[in-house]
């Protein structure tokens, strides 16, 4: 029959399919919020990497697409719709993991943007801490002359 997929297109499903399967898996899980830096640069690296895979089995979606279109015009009607929903199906899931997969690094970098600021914001006010607890006790702080000891801070 021209009009049934090759062996290959079967195999190639199935990848695809388990393929999907896990990564819709591992962006399913539960986000916790972490404030370590390295865990989310990990969990970035993860992601990145979801990507990558994703990517590189792109030329086995084209070749799904390509073997249903090639079927759809041999196969009788039935058949051909049969594999054409099959194939979007997995590429509408396709789409939306890949969606998902960009968003979610998106989302991370922000996140760890926003950490790394908060802690430099945070270094600086520590170091700034512990200039004015050098200042209060080495010098005689103006004390009653609040204009006197806040010049005394600005100076910190």
């Amino acid at each position: 029959f021209d009009s049934l997929p090759p062996a290959h297109y079967k195999e190639t499903m199935d990848t695809i399919l388990v393929r999907i399967q896990q990564s819709e898996t591992k962006l399913s899980m539960p986000q916790v919020v972490v404030a370590e830096y390295e865990i989310m640069e990990q969990r970035l690296g993860e992601l990145k990497a979801l990507q990558s895979s994703l990517q590189e089995q792109q030329k086995d979606l084209n070749y799904l697409s390509t073997t249903v279109e090639d079927m759809s015009r041999k196969a009788p009607a039935e058949v051909s719709q049969r594999y054409r929903s099959e194939i979007e199906v997995i590429l509408g899931r396709w789409k939306k993991l890949s969606a998902q997969l960009v968003e979610h690094c998106q989302k991370l970098e922000e996140r760890m943007a926003k950490l790394q600021r908060f802690q430099n914001d945070t270094k600086t006010l520590k170091k700034w801490m512990a200039e004015v607890d050098v200042f209060l006790k080495e010098e005689w702080p103006a004390l009653g002359d609040s204009e006197a000891l806040e010049k005394q801070l600005e100076q910190c």
